[in-house]
Parts: C-alpha cells; sequence; structure tokens
C-alpha cells in the first residue's frame, strides 16, 4: 500500500514515543493526583445534535485557518454558541496546536475537551489526561488491535473518554472488539485527503445504537450537519468551518438548530 500522509505523520510521532524516557509508573500516579475530568461522552447524549467544535489553527490539506486564534476567545465562542464539547488540536508540526492551546481553551469553558491528536503510546494517553484534556482521541487505523486495547484500558483507568475514530467497516468491527463506546466515523480520505460526504451516512446503521456516534469531518454546515442527524448520529465534530466563520457562535449555534 503507498505511503499515506497519515504514515508521514504517525512516523514522526513514534519517534517521539520511541525516545520517550519517563518513567510510566510516575505519570500514572501524576494523573490518578487530579481532580476528575469532565465527562465528554454524556455530553454527547444530550437530546439533540451536539456540537464538538474545533480549536485549529492550520491543516496539512488547506494549510493556516486561524494561526493567530486566541484559544480562550474561540472556546468561548463555541460555548456561546452551544457547543457540547471541545476538540483541541494539540500537534505542532502539522497543524501548530499545542498543549498550551489546550489548557487554555479548557479554561475559559465548562465543556469537556478532547486532545485531538496522533495517539500512539500509553504515554501519550497519561499525557492528555495531564495537560488537562477529558478525552483521548484512538485512531484505529494508526494503531494495532494489542495497542486499542491497552490504550483503551489505560485511558479508562484514569477515567479518560475514548474517541475510536474509524473510516470503514472493518475498522468498526476492530473498534468494536475494543469495547468502543463512542465512535466516530472520520470522512476524510487517508490515501487521497479528499472528504467523502456519503461515508458516515452509509456506516450510520452499521454502528450499534448504544453506542455514542460521531461524524467527523466534511460538515460544511447546516445542510451537511442536518443529514448526518437524520441519519442517526448523536454528535459533529466541526473544525474548518466554525473556526474560520466570521461569527463562530452563530455557526455553532445553526449547527445545533438542525435538530429543532
Amino acid at each position: 500500500m503507498s505511503a499515506t500522509y497519515l504514515d508521514a505523520i504517525l512516523a514522526v510521532h513514534r519517534e517521539a514515543a520511541a525516545a520517550d524516557t519517563r518513567n510510566r509508573d510516575e505519570l500514572l500516579g501524576a494523573c490518578e493526583a487530579m481532580a476528575l475530568p469532565r465527562d465528554f461522552g454524556a455530553a454527547l447524549r444530550a437530546p439533540g445534535l451536539s456540537v464538538i467544535a474545533e480549536v485549529k489553527r492550520r491543516s496539512p490539506s488547506k494549510g493556516d485557518l486561524a494561526a493567530n486564534l486566541d484559544p480562550a476567545e474561540v472556546a468561548t465562542d463555541y460555548e456561546t454558541g452551544g457547543a457540547a464539547c471541545l476538540s483541541v488540536l494539540t500537534d505542532e508540526d502539522h497543524f501548530g496546536g499545542s498543549p498550551a492551546d489546550l489548557q487554555a481553551a479548557r479554561s475559559a469553558v465548562s465543556l469537556p475537551v478532547l486532545r485531538k491528536d496522533f495517539t500512539v503510546s500509553v504515554n501519550d494517553v497519561l499525557d492528555a489526561r495531564l495537560m488537562g484534556a477529558d478525552a483521548v482521541l484512538l485512531i484505529v487505523a494508526a494503531l494495532t488491535d494489542d495497542e486499542l486495547d491497552e490504550f483503551a484500558t489505560v485511558a479508562a483507568s484514569v477515567s479518560l473518554t475514548a474517541l475510536f475514530e474509524i473510516h470503514d467497516e472493518a475498522e468498526l468491527e476492530r473498534a468494536l472488539a475494543a469495547d468502543a463506546r463512542v465512535i466516530g466515523v472520520n470522512q476524510r480520505d487517508l490515501v487521497t485527503f479528499e472528504v467523502d460526504q456519503d461515508r458516515a451516512v452509509r456506516m450510520a446503521p452499521q454502528i450499534p445504537t448504544d453506542r455514542v456516534r460521531v461524524a467527523e469531518s466534511g460538515v460544511r454546515g447546516p445542510d451537511d450537519a442536518r443529514v448526518l442527524y437524520r441519519a442517526g448520529y448523536d454528535a459533529v465534530l466541526v473544525g474548518e468551518s466554525v473556526v474560520t466563520a466570521a461569527g463562530r457562535s452563530e455557526a455553532v449555534a445553526a449547527l445545533r438548530a438542525v435538530a429543532d
């Protein structure tokens, strides 16, 4: 299989993980000493369509989106618009994010926050907790079955919600085998980086109804959100269309309104 954009990013993260000599037990102890996180999964089970609004400075495909954004200001705008949760990019090399962005955004609001990054080690999971995240992203395509099981177990042990990101039926099967409770369907193809607007609709009937279902990528506005809500999704994760909106609060509110 040809190398994908994901392969290149993962190589950087796996190299960093291999060089990480920190003591895992010490990290785990520090996590256990923290106050309980906010309940990311519960926030998405609220009636209507929940919006996970993303604090995103740039992307590999589009370049700069809002390179000079103030994370606290953006987070506050999202909360005012009715967002259920935040997603904050912490990858610096490819997305211009940082743990400091997550901390500033979370401190400004009362919403649960997903650390949006490329989780490739147990220490990555623990780092998510230590920087203040309430949920951690597990990209099924990037991980082995053993890694999925281990990372999900570690996340649960420190009270983090795991968002399992899938793209197709085979990845859904692997996520369910790891007892995924929150499942996100990413509509962006990992080989071409193009968005398939119908992917999430096709996948929706195959995700058990007792799981939280999240549609990711390609939500350009209320029309897309309405289709996904009618397909059975509990939430949409939206980045570009809300972070670049002239009125971010209004953009989030318009997505929420499709369920009225």
